[in-house]
């Protein structure tokens, strides 16, 4: 199964929903620490990477689906480059934005 290369676009932040639906002690949220904007992991799509769960577990959980689509040659509608999906983890307070490549048969 080819490796796949994933990427971190952007971490951003919705301080609108932050202020209407976090309890207060979750107020003072800031972007995503588990990642930094520009790096990179290589990842079996077989096996769960330790350095990225290590970091955040459910990112992993979250981006499963988009890598064995990408890794097992799948593409999606609409996007314009072949084997290159964009996904995201599911804190939709301070969601982390990650670009899911296809490396080859490696």
């Amino acid at each position: 199964m080819p490796k796949c290369k994933i990427t971190v676009l952007k971490r951003t932040i919705h301080p609108d929903l932050i202020a209407e639906y976090a309890e207060a002690a979750y107020r003072n949220m800031d972007r995503c620490e588990c990642f930094e904007e520009g790096q990179t992991f290589i990842v079996d799509p077989a096996a769960a990477p330790e350095e990225l769960l290590a970091r955040c577990p459910w990112a992993w959980a979250d981006m499963r689906q988009a890598i064995l689509t990408v890794a097992y040659g799948g593409d999606l509608p609409g996007m314009n480059r072949p084997g290159t999906i964009i996904t995201g983890c599911t804190d939709w307070f301070r969601p982390v934005i990650f670009k899911v490549e296809r490396l080859g048969n490696e």
